[in-house]
């Protein structure tokens, strides 16, 4: 069966496609997968959404704060209910009878002494605490014709009991006291009153029932809430009793996880969709570079599921998340047009987990933008300090500017928010370690690595300025005609400038063989052609060597093994071929390894390099003699198709050109002479 497309065998496609595909799922895994509508909405702000009416009736309780409150407000006026023991009382009057030795009226002085402490009341130490902090001011008695309620100002303890008999009898009758101490009258005095933990519940209950029965119904139809509304603690309970109901009903019919999902997919696709046109459209570049696409892809999905899981892990947590370091890192890799484009569409993608959307977006895209601002050229690590310290600057202005917005009010205003951003901020500040590791795994460069290598203390420099004097000047010269070109023609002028440092450092394995490290001595002189060709040649595999054990970037070594492309040691070439007239001589032997330059700062290297030396040997520095070298040389390498795989426009080669006649007027100019004195 023939299909009715083709399918692409291409392996880049097929390793976008996944990159795509890969990314689109790890945002489905970690978006929102309860099965109810998610409404945007927090307590004491305004309802942001359309009006919101009734689909259904909607039964609804009391808010958790108000019927918390009342709980509360139970719980300090709950008067508990108490038994009374009376065997207590009857034990101890039991044994006071029994003392013969006693006269009766003593006896009977005694047990009217003990019936009035029993009838005020003797409790446990605990329940003497709990009058003592205020806690249990009144108890009912229960009893068979109800509950009588009484004060517990005059209830004693076991041992105050104790206490007020020995202060009545122990002087006063020390006969009787040591009677009632042989008797041991202390395992008497018992406390008579308990509290019935039961009949003490069934009250409490009695009293929540009406806190925690329905508080009415939203009929059908009637209006929950509308635009511009307060989302009082009342209205906040109604909703979510209305999001439970909603999504019962939706589990009851069966369609609600298969929505979801399909919603899910759906919104991903559409995201990934907008992605690959703006890459496709306005960023040619990255759209076929497939680790570019891949750190962008990266980057995109995983700070929704960091931003996922400090949502669902800490409250407010997404605040937390230092969303001004994904356009720190796109500013310091990729452009500010690419950094714009994926923070908007990194903050509307967490919108989804945002209680306040409006608030999320505000607050999150003017931060980001002041990190793009703020990061127009890092070079220093200060830098980064200092956008911190602006990010948390603007979070703290567009969130105070957010809540008079909405509630015109700052009697909301979040310290705990403030914390937050404080805390972000910090994070913030650890960019660099950001740069750091998207250097490491996608082998990009970062302009404060150029900074740093261009550092002319570099040992490999400082080797190249000892051994080669000659090389290191003609390297800092290419440095500087490069510079200026760049800046023209929109090419990375940091990366220009490292790559012309360092492209040479071969040569300080053989410097004497390299005219500009001579001093009238030639050891060209003893050899070949094709020796000193190799020779020659061979300065390009042993820099790229150094430049590997010295663990250089990856766009570093591209630019010293293409900065000669595929041409040819021309003066060793032209001399073997004058020497062997009439032969056909293979140019292999004289052809530099190559590639030819892969990008317009490597093609930008190989102008800059032929033209500054070709610049020494010229007999005179007119203008029109520049001129017509600059052309010459350019013309002669865009002849021999050496810049065919470089993205440079024959517009950029004419602006190329004419900054080099300009650099090297500059360099060349004639200074005026100082007169002797007289």
């Amino acid at each position: 069966m023939k299909l009715p497309f083709k399918i692409p065998v291409d392996r880049k496609f097929w390793i976008t496609f996944a990159a795509y595909g890969v990314a689109a799922l790890l945002i489905i895994f970690f978006l929102p997968r309860a099965e109810k509508v998610q409404l945007s909405y927090e307590k004491n702000r305004p309802w942001s959404n359309p009006q919101l009416l009734a689909p259904f009736d909607i039964p609804y309780y009391l808010a958790d704060e108000i019927k918390q409150e009342k709980i509360d407000s139970i719980d300090r006026m709950l008067v508990p209910v108490y038994d009374i023991d009376p065997s207590v009382q009857k034990n101890l009057v039991g044994m006071i009878l029994e003392l013969d030795s006693v006269s009766q009226s003593t006896r009977d002085a005694v047990i009217m002494a003990v019936k009035k402490i029993y009838d005020a009341g003797v409790i446990s130490t605990d329940d003497a605490q709990r009058i003592a902090v205020g806690e249990l001011q009144r108890i009912k008695i229960s009893s068979g014709s109800g509950n009588e309620e009484i004060a517990t100002t005059k209830m004693r303890t076991s041992r105050q009991a104790f206490e007020e008999l020995e202060q009545k009898y122990k002087m006063k009758n020390p006969n009787l006291w040591r009677m009632l101490q042989s008797r041991n009258i202390s395992s008497y005095l018992q406390p008579n009153m308990k509290e019935n933990e039961e009949k003490t519940a069934e009250v409490r209950n009695s009293l929540l029932t009406p806190v925690e029965a329905v508080q009415g119904v939203i009929q059908k139809g009637e209006e929950i809430i509308n635009r511009g509304e307060m989302v009082t603690p009342q209205r906040y309970q109604i909703l979510q009793d209305y999001e439970q109901e909603l999504a019962r009903r939706e589990k009851e019919r069966g369609r609600s996880k298969i929505n979801v999902v399909l919603g899910h997919l759906l919104f991903a696709a559409a995201l990934m969709a907008v992605i690959y046109l703006f890459l496709s459209i306005y960023r040619r570049e990255i759209f076929n570079n497939i680790s570019r696409t891949v750190c962008l892809l990266s980057l995109y999905a995983g700070f929704f599921a960091f931003t996922t899981f400090m949502a669902d892990h800490f409250a407010d947590g997404i605040y937390i998340v230092p969303f001004a370091i994904l356009p720190i890192l796109l500013v310091v890799f990729f452009d500010y047009t690419v950094a714009m484009f994926f923070l908007v569409m990194e903050i509307v993608l967490c919108s989804l987990i945002a209680k306040l959307q409006f608030e999320f977006f505000f607050i999150q895209f003017s931060a980001g933008m002041t990190a793009i601002y703020s990061m127009r050229e890092l070079s220093r690590r200060s830098q980064l300090m200092r956008t911190a310290l602006l990010v948390f600057v603007t979070y703290v202005i567009t969130y105070a500017a957010a809540e008079l917005v909405q509630i015109a009010s700052l009697n909301t205003f979040s310290w705990k928010l403030i914390g937050f951003f404080a805390i972000n901020m910090v994070l913030t500040s650890f960019a660099y370690i950001m740069i750091f590791v998207v250097e490491k795994v996608f082998g990009f460069i970062s302009v404060v690595t150029l900074v740093e290598l261009s550092d002319i203390n570099n040992p490999i420099l400082r080797e190249l300025s000892e051994e080669c004097p000659g090389t290191f000047q003609h390297s800092m010269a290419v440095a500087n005609l490069v510079t200026a070109a760049a800046n023209r023609v929109n090419a990375n002028v940091q990366l220009v400038r490292a790559g012309a440092l360092y492209h040479d450092i071969g040569k300080t394995k053989n410097p004497a063989f390299f005219t500009e490290n001579q001093h009238g001595v030639n050891p060209h002189n003893a050899l070949t052609p094709v020796q000193s060709a190799r020779v020659i040649i061979g300065h390009v595999t042993d820099g790229l060597r150094m430049a590997e054990k010295a663990n250089l970037p990856k766009v570093i070594r591209d630019m010293i093994v293409q900065h000669h492309g595929t041409t040819t040691a021309r003066y060793f070439y032209n001399t073997y071929c004058n020497e062997h007239p009439g032969e056909e001589v293979d140019p292999t032997p004289f052809t530099y390894p190559g590639p030819n330059p892969q990008s317009k700062e490597a093609s930008l290297l190989m102008m800059a390099d032929v033209v500054e030396a070709a610049s020494r040997s010229l007999p005179d520095h007119k203008p029109e003699t520049i001129r017509n070298l600059v052309n010459r040389l350019i013309d002669m390498q865009v002849s021999e198709g050496l810049h065919k795989d470089s993205p440079l426009s024959f517009r950029d080669i004419t602006t190329i050109k004419e900054a080099f006649v300009n650099s090297l007027l500059t360099m060349y100019h004639v200074r005026i002479a100082y007169p002797d004195k007289k």
